[in-house]
This record gives C-alpha cells, sequence and structure tokens, in this order.
C-alpha cells in the first residue's frame, strides 16, 4: 500500500487531531508490515524537510497545527530575520533568537506573539543549510586561524582547523565552506576550498562578486556542444514559410561595444500615421524546450553584466553568432509590426515569425549624433530615411505614455571603463540621450501589444507585473520629501500620475536624483508571474518581457507561448501545466534578477572603490545621500561612489542626529547637515577589504538653524 506524503500531513493535522508515535500513525494508517520500511523513509524525508515535526516523546506533529512556522530567512546587516512561511506569513526574529540561522536557511520557527503589528518568533531549528560561498578574508590568529566574512549578512567569523587552511596567507580572500555549527554560542567550524588572491590583486575584484554570488562560470561541455549543433536546424525550409522583411529598412542601435543584437527596428510615415516594426532574435527556434541547453538557460536565468564581462544566459555560438542580428545576414526573427495615428495611439498590431537582413549596426551615439548635426556617416546614409520618422514616432510615444501617468525614473548609472588587466581607465555617468529614448519607446511599445494581444485571447501567460506601493512606505517617503519642503500627501489607492507629476517637479533640482531614487525604493518590486495585475511603474494595465530572449528567460519563454497560440498547441492539458510551471518559471527568474542586480551593483561598489583608492587627497562635488548618527553618506558627483564624512572628523562642533527632519544639527553653531546639500569633499582614505571610501569635508552649504527653532534648556 503507498501512502503519499500529502495524505500523512493532512491525516495528522485533521483526522488524528493530536501527535501520533510513528507506530501509532502506522496503525492508524493501516500500514502492512511489508510497506512499513517505505513509510518510515517517508516520514524521516517529511522530518528533515520541516513538513512534520517531532515532539517530546518521538510523537509526530504538524508544524501548522503547534504554532510553527517552517520558511526561509532573510537576515539583516543588523542580524535581525525575517521569515516568509508559504502561506505568505511574515515573521521577525531578533537577533537573539536565530540561532545558528544564516542568511538564505530553511528554518523552523515557533512564533511567540505580535508586537505593535508585526508577527514575532524564534528559529528552534535550521532544516536545510542554503547553497553558499562564503567568501571572507583569512586570519592567521596567534591561537587559531579563522575567516571574517565579506557578507555582513553572515555576523560571526569561521573557525578553520588546522589543515583545512589551504596553506592560504593572512590576509589572502577565500571561500570557505561551514562544517559544523550546532551551538549559537561558539563560531562555525569550516574550511577553505579556493583561494581567491590578495584584495587589490588584478582579477580577484570580479571573482570576488562571482563566487559570493553563486555566479555560473564556464558553460558545461554538453551545453556548448548542443549550441554548436543548433545552426543544423536553420533550413531553406524554415526561411521559406516565416514572413520575409529581408528587403525593408531594417537596423539595429546598441551600446558601441554590443556583441549580442536582440532586436532591430523599422519605422515609416504612413498616411494614416506611423508603421513600427519591432523584430526580435528567434532565440526560441534554436532552444528547443527541455533540452540540455534549455535547462542551462533557465537555471541562469538572465545575462549578468558586469564592469568588463559578461555572464551570458547561452553561449556565445547562439548569443554573437546565430542568434544575434548582425548587418547583411538572414537572421530569423520574432516581429511584432504596430500601426499608430499621429497621437501615438495604436490602431491595430501584428505578431509573425519572419526573417531580416539588418541594413545597419548603429550605436546610440552615432545616431544622436546624426539627430543633433543632420550629418549622416556610411553607415546612418543607409538607413536615414526611417532615423526621422523613427524620432518623431518615439517623441509621440513617450508624450503620450507621460500623459498616462507612466513613471520615468532618471536614475543615473556607471559606466565604468576597463583595460585587458581589468584596471579601471575611466568612471562617468551614462547621459541618456534621446536615441537611449526611442529604442526604450519601441521596445515597450512591443512588449505591450503583446501582453494585450494574449491577454484578449484568455490563455495562460507570463506576465511582467508591478504591484502599487504599500501605503506604510508610501507615508514614509512622504514624510522625508516633507522635511525638504515638497508636499507630497499619501493614501490608500494612490495613482501612477501622482508619482509621476511629483518627478516632473523634481526636475532640475539639486535633490532630484536622491529623491528619484527614495521614490523607486518606496516601490514594489517588478517581478514575473501568470496573474496580470499590470505594471504600476509604467501605468501599463498589460505588460511582459518580449523583446530580449538573448538575455532574458522570461522573454525566450514568451516567444514559445506566442507560438504555441499561434499553431494551435494550447489545450486545457496545456493550461493546466502552465498554471504550475508559469508560477516556477516566474519566481526563479525574478529571484535571478534581484541576485544579478545585486552582484552588478557589488561590482560597481569595489570597482569605484579601487578607482578612488588612486585618488586620496583629491576633490569632489557631491550631495549628501544619507544620514546616520555617527555621520553623513555622500555621492560623488558623475563617479556615483559613495563615502561617508565621520562626524569624529567634524571638529567644529558637536552634532547631533535630528532622525525625525533626517539631518545633523550643530549643538553650538546651529550648523545642518541634511539629505541632497550639496558639499565638496577629500578623499581621506580607502578600505579594499570592507570596500568603503572614507571622505573628509572641505565645504558645505549646512546653513544655520534660526534661533526660534533650536531647544532651549530650561
Amino acid at each position: 500500500m503507498h501512502i503519499n506524503a500529502a495524505y500523512i500531513i493532512d491525516f495528522l493535522a485533521y483526522k488524528a487531531g493530536r501527535p501520533l508515535k510513528l507506530k501509532e500513525l502506522a496503525k492508524e494508517l493501516g500500514i502492512a508490515e511489508k510497506d512499513y520500511s517505505s513509510f518510515r523513509s517517508t516520514v524521516k524525508q517529511l522530518l528533515a524537510e520541516g513538513r512534520l515535526v517531532k515532539l517530546r516523546r518521538s510523537r509526530l506533529g504538524v508544524p501548522s497545527e503547534l504554532n510553527l512556522v517552517v520558511g526561509r530567512i532573510t537576515i539583516s546587516k543588523g542580524g535581525s530575520g525575517i521569515v516568509l512561511s508559504d502561506s505568505g506569513q511574515q515573521i521577525v526574529i531578533a537577533p537573539t533568537h536565530t540561532l545558528t540561522a544564516l542568511d538564505g536557511d530553511k528554518v523552523m520557527v515557533r512564533v511567540s506573539g505580535e508586537v505593535e503589528g508585526e508577527i514575532h518568533g524564534k528559529v528552534i531549528k535550521v532544516l536545510e543549510r542554503a547553497e553558499r560561498n562564503i567568501v571572507g578574508i583569512f586570519r592567521s590568529g596567534e591561537h587559531f586561524d579563522f575567516i571574517v566574512p565579506d557578507n555582513k549578512k553572515i555576523h560571526r567569523d569561521i573557525h578553520i582547523a588546522p589543515g583545512l587552511s589551504k596553506k592560504a596567507r593572512d590576509g589572502e580572500r577565500v571561500i570557505a565552506k561551514i562544517t559544523q555549527w550546532d551551538d549559537p554560542y561558539r563560531i562555525p567550524d569550516g574550511e577553505i576550498v579556493e583561494k581567491i588572491g590578495m584584495p587589490g590583486d588584478p582579477g580577484t575584484d570580479l571573482l570576488t562578486v562571482i563566487k559570493s554570488f553563486n555566479l555560473p562560470e564556464e558553460f558545461p561541455r554538453r551545453v556548448s556542444d548542443e549550441a554548436m549543433q543548433a545552426a543544423e536546424y536553420f533550413t531553406p525550409e524554415e526561411l521559406n514559410r516565416r514572413r520575409d522583411f529581408t528587403g525593408e529598412s531594417i537596423y539595429t542601435i546598441d551600446p558601441v561595444d554590443a556583441r549580442d543584437h536582440d532586436d532591430a527596428i523599422a519605422v515609416e510615415k504612413t498616411g494614416r500615421g506611423y508603421r513600427l516594426g519591432v523584430h526580435i532574435a528567434d532565440v526560441s527556434f534554436f532552444v528547443r524546450e527541455n533540452t540540455i541547453l534549455d535547462k542551462e538557460a533557465f537555471e541562469r536565468g538572465n545575462s549578468i553584466y558586469l564592469p568588463g564581462m559578461v555572464i551570458p544566459m547561452l553561449p556565445e555560438k547562439l548569443s554573437n553568432d546565430l542568434c544575434s542580428l548582425k548587418p547583411h545576414r538572414k537572421r530569423l526573427v520574432y516581429s511584432t509590426i504596430m500601426n499608430f495615428d499621429d497621437n501615438g495611439k495604436m490602431n491595430d498590431y501584428e505578431i509573425v515569425e519572419g526573417i531580416i537582413c539588418s541594413k545597419a549596426k548603429l550605436n546610440y551615439e552615432q545616431v544622436q549624433n546624426f539627430f543633433d548635426t543632420g550629418r549622416a556617416d556610411e553607415a546612418i546614409g543607409k538607413v536615414a530615411d526611417g532615423l526621422e520618422p523613427a524620432r518623431e514616432l518615439a517623441r509621440i510615444l513617450f508624450k503620450r505614455r507621460m500623459a498616462e501617468g507612466s513613471l520615468d525614473f532618471d536614475l543615473p548609472e556607471a559606466i565604468i571603463s576597463v583595460d585587458e588587466k581589468g584596471e579601471i581607465t575611466s568612471i562617468s555617468n551614462r547621459v541618456r540621450l534621446e536615441s537611449h529614448r526611442l529604442i526604450e519607446e519601441f521596445m515597450l511599445a512591443a512588449n505591450r501589444a503583446v501582453a494585450l494581444h494574449v491577454f484578449r485571447l484568455g490563455q495562460k501567460f507570463l506576465y511582467r507585473v508591478h504591484d502599487k506601493p504599500d501605503k506604510e512606505k508610501v507615508e514614509a517617503f512622504s514624510y522625508l520629501v516633507s522635511t525638504l519642503g515638497y508636499h507630497f500627501p499619501a493614501s490608500d489607492n494612490m495613482k501612477p500620475i501622482q508619482f509621476a507629476r511629483f518627478l516632473e517637479r523634481l526636475k532640475g533640482k539639486p535633490e532630484e536624483e536622491f529623491l528619484n531614487e527614495l521614490m523607486l525604493r518606496s516601490m514594489k518590486k517588478a517581478v514575473y508571474q501568470p496573474q496580470n495585475i499590470g505594471h504600476f511603474g509604467l501605468a501599463f494595465s498589460h505588460y511582459t518581457h518580449f523583446t530580449s530572449p538573448i538575455r532574458r528567460y522570461p522573454d525566450l519563454m514568451v516567444h514559445r507561448l506566442l507560438k504555441k497560440l499561434k499553431h494551435g498547441r494550447y489545450s486545457d492539458k496545456l493550461n493546466k501545466q502552465l498554471a504550475t510551471v508559469l508560477v516556477n518559471v516566474g519566481r526563479h527568474c525574478s529571484e535571478t534578477e534581484r541576485t544579478a542586480e545585486a552582484a552588478e551593483r557589488e561590482a560597481i561598489k569595489i570597482k569605484q572603490v579601487a578607482y578612488m583608492a588612486k585618488r586620496i587627497g583629491q576633490e569632489y562635488q557631491g550631495v549628501i545621500s544619507g544620514i546616520l548618527n555617527f555621520g553623513f553618506f555622500v555621492r560623488l558627483g558623475d563617479t556615483g561612489a559613495e563615502g561617508m564624512v565621520r562626524l569624529s572628523t567634524l571638529d567644529d562642533d558637536y552634532y547631533k542626529h535630528d532622525e525625525k527632519h533626517f539631518r545633523l544639527v550643530g549643538r553650538r553653531t546651529g550648523r545642518t547637515f541634511r539629505l541632497g546639500d550639496p558639499v565638496l569633499v577629500g578623499i581621506q582614505s580607502v578600505d579594499k577589504i570592507r570596500n568603503e571610501i572614507n571622505l573628509f569635508l572641505i565645504e558645505s552649504t549646512g546653513k544655520e538653524i534660526p534661533a526660534k527653532q533650536k531647544k532651549r534648556k530650561k
């Protein structure tokens, strides 16, 4: 007799009505002697997963019936934790109640009560350690060796026993794993599994990021072999069955150093408005479902862009060759052809499998120069007739989108140039050109059209959604900006247009950049899921990702779903399968996207610190971007780097942290430092191990608080 795991849990929770010993449970379920061994193994697995728990006198119970919750713990830099259960319940864990849990571990939590609307609890068992590389600095102590983890969420050093150090040098960055940690009052035991190198050595910085975030590296041999064989799919028969766009004036616009070109465009003026063709590399033709190549792409989820390095989702044979829309080469595409009126309203659209032959490979600066001067080089000259209507349409679409309430966060993006050794040659902020906006608008239009198309058909699909922000976070943002003299009322049912109008008010103000960033932080993260709830930030009721299948797995999935729709492969059975598959794909790809973003931020920060290490004593204009009780952070001009001015370096007064108004106030002089204030600072020192930049203040606009605002001593 086979008893599945779900039935065992349901029986204990609802039918038995009380915890039972193993043999009592077997008897109640009618388990035959010949099936007992298999039954016992199933129960053992349920205990390991935390779906059952063993109580006193070896009785088995269901966690949910015993005020216990199982979930992954997220630990903050301060040491506190958050456990999110499968049901969505969020439990706050104090630093003293995390037991031996580390960030990402699967834990069992006993709920202890509610405090000010928050559910609190304590970890009673670590069920499963998260797969992780612990990257840190090896220290050879007088009495024992240990590792100081780079990750500030790991609050314990790791003891390394004699013989387990791989002969690492003192101060060397290494990768370790924990071998044992059962007692929260002792430090974990571990061993070194790999040496990275000394901090500051060429090549160690990006390797540190790759290892810290468990990023993929080389493709397995079988994956690369399968990618090489994909060229065989390209046949004359396939070309003949597709819509032929090879005679059209189609071109790509990308960064000057781009090697993978997954989108091409063509725009023409018509009697009724504009015709826009967005042609996307048909990656799904080469990456077949459930192949080794497909599974590897899914695991990676997306390409990752680090300074001077790309970790691609697909092998180079596909990303830079077969799928890349190179000029003067026939390439397979999935095309969205849209017709707009003169006001930017889409009248109709068509989604077809096609073939193109790009007439020109352009870059953003090249196109912008043509817009600014009217002068066309050889490449521009081949498609110049299509660039002016493209510019007109992009402006119309942008204006319409802004009027509908779409948010246009104009945040700086660090551009870090490195040489062949990985040494930084320059750091600057990317200038957002009109040519950038042109491609942005056309990709948004195509993504929107595809989402609307499938939604109207009522079939299961993968959407890119962005939920409305939590009222509490909006209220916090509203209060913060009020201290800077802005009025931004928060309410239960805020619309995107309210945020858009506030962003418009910030244009050209000194605090525009960091308030843009703070508003963005007050919002939820966009995710992938099959339930369409719209995209708050874009003010779109329907949205998906269709335009970047070379570097994003969700786009590849969307292409496959469109083909199934077109060729009549959707069925009740498929819809039932997709109900689960799309949830898993959406969740996994949302997680890999977050990991990629965090890794990219960390890599940029490491490069910025290395850049500043060679500029000790140099002066920089900056803006105060954060206030703490021991100092303030400053964002340094075009470098995008952030450093700290510590109060211990200010000798003109004693400064008090006014948390309510997000400022520091001099006790004697009334001099203030507040968010958004421009300052002139110098580079005092750099800590490459902690990735910190220490600054000294040269000049500020800190003003004295009028006497009536100062507190008088009674």
